[in-house]
């Protein structure tokens, strides 16, 4: 495979360099286009986010929480290179590639209400780059550092372009207290380049805990100082929908309440990945799909 796409947004370089402005839309659409009112579509554009509460049902949470206490309790599961486990325990933190291994899951990411909404701000017929659970046990659960997607899927994985979003399906009380997540409203129309060459496979650390393609300190100062900073929280059944290149980042869970949600990452069929940007080869398969087929 050979890169054919102009590098807008290069990172990972050697030393520091200064942030770049966004240069493609945040909607792909026009108004009166899809599910989402024109006025959240707009503040979406502005923002970079919008919540929606409860998206999908008690039942359906209930469901999906059964599901995913089965795969944290299936040994194969727990074997397979997909499934993260904390650093300093055997507790699972995510499976990687979930809706290829759960069918509860799998219909999820084909569920109108999530990919009606995701094409109308993509503008096109949309895949799934990358999914997975997350879990943050009550006392233990470890946050993660602030960090752009878009920065590390453009690196790494090859994304041309921020044309994908993500969907965080919560499966437990999302409370301001309990590591929720954290994000810079308005900081998705400005990339943030990363110092540090990628290592070898570096997935294999980062994603238990993110070293390389991470802003610095004195960025994110200026974006928070900027932007501000704002947090997702509701109910179970609740969704975010966020723009790939939002900066955001959750603080540790100290409290007993755990937090839990399904993750899934929507690419644009029209911005398929190529080589990394930033990276000396892809990321596996399960951590960055490259089946391009539109979603039914």
């Amino acid at each position: 495979m050979t890169t054919a796409v102009t590098d807008r947004y290069p990172t990972r370089g050697r030393a520091p360099a200064g942030p770049i402005p966004r240069t493609e839309p945040v909607v792909w659409t026009g108004p009166g286009t899809g599910p989402i009112p024109d006025a959240v579509v707009d503040s979406y554009d502005s923002s970079g986010f919008l919540a929606i509460e409860r998206l999908i049902s008690p039942a359906e949470v209930q469901a999906l929480r059964q599901e995913l206490a089965r795969l944290c309790a299936d040994e194969a599961v727990r074997r397979d290179e997909r499934a993260v486990v904390e650093k300093d325990s055997a507790a699972v933190r995510s499976i990687f590639e979930v809706h290829k291994i759960s069918e509860p899951i799998a219909a999820l990411a084909r569920d109108p209400r999530i990919l009606g909404r995701v094409r109308q701000i993509l503008g096109s017929e949309v895949y799934v780059h990358q999914s997975r659970v997350n879990l943050m046990p009550g006392f233990t659960g470890k946050g993660f550092y602030w960090h752009s997607d878009f920065e590390t899927w453009h690196a790494e994985d090859g994304m041309p372009l921020m044309r994908a979003v993500s969907v965080s399906i919560a499966l437990t009380d999302n409370f301001p207290y309990n590591g929720g997540l954290m994000l810079m409203p308005g900081s998705h129309r400005t990339f943030v380049p990363c110092p540090g060459e990628t290592p070898d496979d570096n997935y294999r650390e980062s994603l238990r805990e993110q070293e390389i393609g991470v802003p610095s300190q004195q960025a994110l100062t200026e974006l928070a100082t900027t932007h501000g900073i704002e947090q997702f929280t509701g109910p179970a059944g609740s969704a975010l929908m966020f723009d790939s290149n939002c900066m955001h980042g959750s603080g540790s869970n100290i409290t007993p309440f755990p937090r839990s949600n399904v993750f899934l990452v929507f690419n644009s069929v029209d911005n398929a990945l190529t080589d990394p940007f930033g990276a000396p080869r892809p990321r596996p398969d399960f951590v960055a799909g490259r089946d391009f087929t539109p979603l039914g």
